[in-house]
């Protein structure tokens, strides 16, 4: 399973997430559960260094499927829209595949 913790502050702004894991859904390299996870995280990731230039720190492991990503100060408000609509891609697949698949988790720092 993909456990994602998504972080948000007291204003109610996503501005971190972590994720680990393999969805489990199907072997290795036919995971549609996992690719979609990936694609959709790796693409936020991406716009946010790319289009929007805003500084984040980053961790990632590959044999656990680990990504923490993290917004440092001075975010704009378009990282934290490409972060709110990775939370509502994620979600889709959560609705679609179920909680054996992926899990999310909200919490407030």
């Amino acid at each position: 399973m993909i456990d994602i913790t998504i972080y948000e502050n007291r204003e109610q702004e996503y501005t971190a997430f972590q994720c680990l894991g393999h969805a489990g859904y199907a072997p290795a390299g036919e995971d549609i559960v996992c690719a979609a996870v990936s694609a959709l995280v790796i693409n936020t990731i991406n716009s946010i260094e790319t289009l929007v230039s805003d500084a984040f720190d980053m961790e990632t492991d590959q044999d656990s499927g680990q990504i923490d990503f993290s917004l440092r100060e001075g975010y704009s408000k378009e990282s934290l829209l490409l972060i709110r609509s990775l939370v509502l891609g994620l979600q889709g697949i959560q609705n679609s595949y179920g909680n054996d698949y992926i899990m999310l988790t909200f919490k407030e720092v």
